[in-house]
């Protein structure tokens, strides 16, 4: 059993179940979340609970973050009992969440000022690699300072890897994310294609989950397509938010910016289903 004791912040879809990992490897783990229900779930398997994020970092060596966006991230650290009001010193904190370059290189300023450290791993995959613990973590920030948290990180995920300095983790991730979208789009409009052309789109996934083309991602949102089940494991809105950051960052690639437009339009009517739901979009 680990003597490091972790904090965590953030218990959606994917928090859950990347905390719960750590409690299974036998950390002990103290949580914090907004709203107090979703803590239950990580107190009955022998988790506890800080009632703020500034008494939370007392109690622990490493905390993570996994939220929404740039403004949860402001309001977490620099709220009134945030992360930074603690005044505490040689913490490592680890910034899971999907959110700009920027504002990591801002907090990363904040913590060091502080004498704390700052890491961005923002993670590839969804709810099933997060159970699963095999998700992939790329990291921004200190080599030595990943190398210390690297240990904590593979009990989340099958690879965690160290892609440069501060930034780099969410930098690395608009990228893959930008390809996630035109990948959703792409595979989208395949199927839109064929069923105008008069071919079902279980005969072309088919053919595509046997071809060179075929991929995990494929085989899930086609199946998805096939059962008209557009439940969100991972949201539209977030690949929407997500495309806005990787444009602000400088996205201007062709792909890059037809997935953009596509999820900017369909966020208003689909923003709560999953990001294969664009096939609405693209089929109008």
């Amino acid at each position: 059993m680990s003597t490091t004791k972790i904090g965590w912040i953030g218990l959606g879809k994917m928090g859950i179940p990347m905390s719960q990992q750590l409690v299974k490897a036998g950390y002990p783990v103290s949580v914090y979340n907004r709203s107090k229900g979703k803590e239950d779930i990580l107190r009955a398997i022998g988790a506890t609970t800080a009632a703020t994020p500034a008494l939370l970092i007392q109690q622990v060596d490493l905390v993570i973050i996994m939220v929404s966006d740039d403004k949860a991230i402001h309001d977490i650290f620099n709220g009134e009992d945030g992360l930074l009001s603690a005044k505490t010193s040689g913490k490592i904190i680890i910034n899971m969440s999907t959110v700009s370059p920027a504002i990591s290189k801002q907090m990363a300023g904040l913590c060091e000022q502080q004498g704390n450290h700052y890491l961005d791993a923002p993670v590839s995959g969804s709810v099933k690699q997060a159970e699963d613990g095999t998700l992939v973590i790329m990291v921004g920030g200190n080599e030595s300072v990943f190398e210390q948290a690297k240990p904590v990180l593979e009990k989340i995920g099958r690879l965690a890897m160290r892609v440069g300095d501060t930034g780099a983790g969410n930098t690395a991730k608009l990228v893959i994310n930008t390809l996630l979208g035109i990948y959703a789009q792409g595979l989208a409009e395949a199927v839109v294609f064929a069923q105008q052309n008069g071919i079902a789109a279980t005969d072309l996934l088919t053919l595509v989950n046997n071809s060179a083309l075929g991929s995990p991602f494929i085989k899930i949102k086609g199946e998805a397509i096939n059962n008209d089940n557009y439940n969100a494991a991972f949201a539209l809105k977030h690949i929407a938010k997500d495309l806005r950051l990787a444009k602000d960052l400088g996205l201007s690639t062709p792909l890059g910016e037809a997935a953009f437009e596509t999820f900017q339009q369909a966020e208003s009517t689909l923003g709560e289903e999953d990001i294969i739901a664009v096939i609405k979009e693209v089929g109008k």
